[in-house]
């Protein structure tokens, strides 16, 4: 072999060899924690949008991306998963809401903390401002401070008569305290007494509705929360027996068979909380993602539960309807 050849060959192995190191180096897969307040098969849609938002965002798991989900059961046993996705140094937490999120602010200050469907994130104080949520926590809210306060007016629109109406809260969730104020301020709006329930699991519901049955309430209003949606045929089948009208904050809640929803899509929140995830993995701040909140809100009435409850919903509120389950 000629010396120019020798010394050209000799270049091109050691020009390769960093290539080849490179290429036998472990490839760092970024890593979710998906801490959640109830049992997986109640949350099939979200896990499902989720996973539809990463792909749009060039993820997909178990190549590219790996997704702890941990489920909950009780309010102990979720701080205890987000303490334990954390002792994993997950690259990211998705606590979808104020309830998940609370639990993983207690368990870290510095992992990145991303939410889909916060009821009030300022008003509970887990950002500073919407524009500027400082800290490590951000995402998309739901207002549902300032839904509630529409619900009952709904509510109060399905049933002209009502004077009286019930309140299904969970006074675990963070969110617990600036719900109430709000739906109090707007009973007195429109002249309806509250009686107000607390159920902090589904264990609680049945004495709830004795409650609300005794109270003589003409209907209620279940403030969305994760024991809520969780067990959500559960409620409603509780309602009609006991043949009270309902309105939720999740439309999940009327298919399965309660009255009346008005809430923003969760689904789609839940989709559209992935691009945050990508921006934090990509290295953007949580403290400098302003928070988005929900824009379009859907009505949804479920007539065969309200024949059920012999009522007739008012054709001008039949009118406004998104959507109408026959």
């Amino acid at each position: 072999m000629r010396r120019r050849e020798f010394i050209r060959l000799i270049g091109g192995t050691a020009a390769a060899w960093p290539v080849v190191a490179k290429a036998q180096q472990p490839v760092d897969i970024p890593r979710i924690g998906v801490v959640r307040f109830g049992p997986a098969t109640a949350y099939v849609d979200r896990v499902e949008a989720l996973r539809s938002g990463l792909r749009q965002n060039g993820y997909i798991e178990g190549k590219n991306i790996i997704i702890e989900f941990r489920w909950a059961e009780t309010i102990h046993q979720l701080s205890e998963m987000a303490a334990d996705l954390v002792r994993m140094n997950v690259d990211v937490i998705f606590a979808t809401s104020s309830t998940e999120v609370e639990a993983a602010r207690q368990a870290t200050k510095t992992i990145p903390i991303v939410f889909a469907t916060h009821a009030d994130p300022v008003g509970v104080g887990h950002v500073a401002s919407l524009a500027r949520p400082g800290g490590n926590i951000t995402g998309l809210s739901m207002l549902l401070t300032e839904l509630d306060a529409k619900e009952l007016e709904t509510l109060k629109e399905a049933l002209p008569r009502l004077e009286r109406a019930g309140v299904l809260f969970t006074s675990t969730a963070p969110s617990y305290a600036p719900t109430v104020r709000a739906l109090e301020d707007a009973s007195r709006t429109l002249g309806i007494d509250l009686v107000m329930v607390s159920a902090q699991g589904v264990e609680d519901f049945e004495g709830a509705f004795s409650t609300m049955s005794r109270q003589q309430v003409g209907g209620f209003i279940a403030v969305a929360t994760p024991p809520t949606l969780s067990h959500r045929e559960r409620l409603a089948g509780l309602a009609l027996r006991h043949q009270l009208p309902s309105m939720f904050g999740t439309r999940e809640n009327v298919e399965a068979g309660g009255l009346i929803s008005y809430a923003p899509d969760l689904r789609d929140l839940t989709r559209r909380a992935a691009a945050y995830i990508d921006k934090i993995l990509k290295g953007t701040k949580p403290a400098d993602l302003p928070v988005e909140q929900a824009s379009k809100y859907q009505l949804v009435i479920n007539l065969k539960t309200a024949k059920a409850l012999d009522l007739e919903i008012p054709p001008s509120l039949l009118a406004r309807a998104d959507e109408v389950i026959e």
